[in-house]
């Protein structure tokens, strides 16, 4: 039986002209990422440039999401080619690169992650992106190309110099503008409505679609509209630490009000 590659569920719905809804899990527990994917996302973010996950995590993470036809991607540690294309390996649908900072940088991630005819990356087929070697190698590289993504985050100001070149490199399929260290880099932190914010998301936006690209980011119900208004496709929206913390501070608060005292206020003679 011939083999292929599966198909991404985000690129199908993207190059299709629909939204991807993704959703971001810090929590290193394939159960978490079930869930997530039970309740009909596109898309989970597996963090590992801020999140102490390792590769056992994330392939655990790949086989949950995989079971309910739902992608992976995974945000990768700033390091060596290796740690950039492992996550494909494991078979997650795409990863993003944190902090590209230029033109070079962003051409230096395309060679390091795109097979030919784009970049030179380090060919295996051995893994479960190529089902354990079932597929042939030539189809191999030609599949790798077609159905994974390579998502580069426009989060500083410095990379918007040469935005255009950027979007308009082969091998990059999304930009992903990051508005909270953006923020700090223009020394304004979690001013959200920051007027030089506020250009450069409408710019990633604009570059994006000027170039054939995807733009994404991350949002909410609240600003959704606005978001794909703008011309964003894929939205990250929500949190797996945020749901929790929200669901354990209301089950607390409801609980006060009906009579119990927090250990806190106990302390403190409340």
């Amino acid at each position: 039986m011939k083999q292929a590659m599966r198909p991404s569920r985000v690129i199908k719905r993207l190059r299709a002209g629909e939204t991807a809804l993704c959703f971001k899990l810090n929590l290193a527990d394939a159960r978490a990422v079930e869930i997530a994917a039970m309740a009909g996302f596109d898309c989970l973010w597996l963090d590992m440039e801020h999140v102490a996950n390792d590769l056992s995590a994330i392939e655990q993470g790949v086989w949950a999401a995989k079971a309910h036809d739902a992608d992976v991607m995974v945000r990768v540690p700033r390091g060596s080619y290796s740690d950039h294309v492992r996550p494909l390996e494991l078979d997650a649908a795409g990863i993003m690169v944190p902090h590209v900072m230029s033109l070079a940088d962003a051409a230096g991630v395309a060679r390091m992650t795109r097979f030919h005819p784009i970049g030179r990356r380090p060919v295996d087929g051995g893994n479960a992106d190529g089902a354990y070697c079932g597929i042939d190698f030539v189809e191999y590289i030609r599949q790798a190309n077609q159905e994974r993504f390579v998502a580069i985050q426009i989060e500083d100001p410095e990379p918007l110099a040469e935005l255009d070149a950027i979007a308009a490199l082969a091998g990059i399929d999304m930009l992903f503008f990051g508005p909270g260290d953006f923020s700090q880099g223009i020394g304004a932190p979690g001013q959200w409505d920051h007027p030089k914010l506020l250009e450069a998301r409408r710019r990633v936006a604009q570059a994006a679609i000027d170039h054939g690209k995807f733009a994404g980011t991350v949002g909410s119900a609240g600003n959704f509209e606005e978001l794909v208004g703008m011309g964003y496709r894929f939205i990250s929206a929500g949190a797996d630490v945020v749901g929790l913390s929200q669901y354990c501070r209301s089950i607390m608060a409801g609980c006060s009000q009906k009579g119990y005292r927090p250990l806190a206020s106990i302390y403190e003679g409340k």
